[in-house]
């Protein structure tokens, strides 16, 4: 059966750790593709350089993989030969609430499969986080500036306290199709659709090993909280799940539905 001409899904893959998530999604993106049937794909890759940004090699593997937008973090520009891609190629998010005079743009509008438009946001929290904006001083602009041009916006905020996640998601409900959560690698549930139609979920989980410490070397981690010595974060070896959500929603902007998924990666 085929899906009503005026309904748009979105595939959005959360935190991508290390090169073992990169793998993982990019072997796993055909399934994926295949199960959901999804419009448009929008990945969070800002920990794939190990757990340090994105390199742009990384977003230039997963842009040709198909994925239409690519959103960021607090450690988006730590990879620095990403920064003239963040300026050349639009797909490529960091965070809109950042230095005004950071590389790159926190917001796009992108054509997608099915003839529809996304807009897509990037932000991230500044409760815990290193943010130069409060996220509800600046969101206003880019939502705005994304309706002129569709109705199906997405939200990506980036935020370590579940607090602000959800009151972004308040803040915004019916005036955007959904807002996401990122960051804090441990897959929430409580995705739904608020009462003005806008769908939200507070976190994604993490496209990474799940056998350590939010991806990393437990005990690197360990030996960090029992003895206050510091160590390079590696990431951690084990299982590998590809975590996100699929969202549906219509032509007019409103989500009807929402749901998490967490597929393990095949063992190599």
């Amino acid at each position: 059966m085929s899906d009503p001409p005026d309904q748009l899904r979105i595939l959005v893959v959360g935190d991508v750790f290390g090169s073992a998530g990169l793998r993982a999604l990019l072997d796993l993106l055909p399934a994926l593709r295949e199960a959901h049937r999804p419009h448009a794909v929008v990945v969070n890759a800002e920990n794939a350089a190990g757990g340090a940004g994105t390199s742009a090699r990384q977003a230039k593997d997963l842009l040709a993989a198909g994925v239409d937008v690519l959103t960021g973090g607090n450690h988006t520009l730590r990879q620095t030969d990403l920064y003239p891609l963040l300026e050349s190629d639009r797909r490529v998010l960091r965070p809109d609430n950042l230095a005004a005079r950071a590389p790159g743009g926190g917001f796009v509008v992108v054509d997608v499969a099915g003839g529809f438009r996304l807009g897509v946001i990037n932000l991230v929290g500044s409760v815990f986080m290193d943010a130069a904006h409060s996220p509800f001083a600046v969101v206003d602009a880019p939502v705005e500036r994304a309706r002129r041009e569709t109705r199906n916006v997405l939200v990506d905020i980036h935020a370590e306290a579940t607090s602000e996640k959800v009151a972004l998601a308040r803040h915004l409900d019916g005036r955007v199709t959904a807002v996401v959560g990122t960051h804090t690698h441990v897959q929430t549930a409580d995705a739904r659709v608020l009462p003005g139609g806008t769908a939200y979920m507070t976190d994604l989980g993490m496209t990474g090993p799940h056998a350590g410490v939010i991806g990393v070397r437990t005990d690197i981690v360990l030996r960090r909280f029992l003895s206050g010595v510091p160590g390079r974060f590696e990431p951690a070896e084990g299982e590998v799940l590809v975590q996100g959500a699929v969202i549906e929603a219509t032509a007019a902007g409103g989500a009807h539905s929402i749901a998490a998924f967490s597929v393990p990666s095949p063992p190599s």
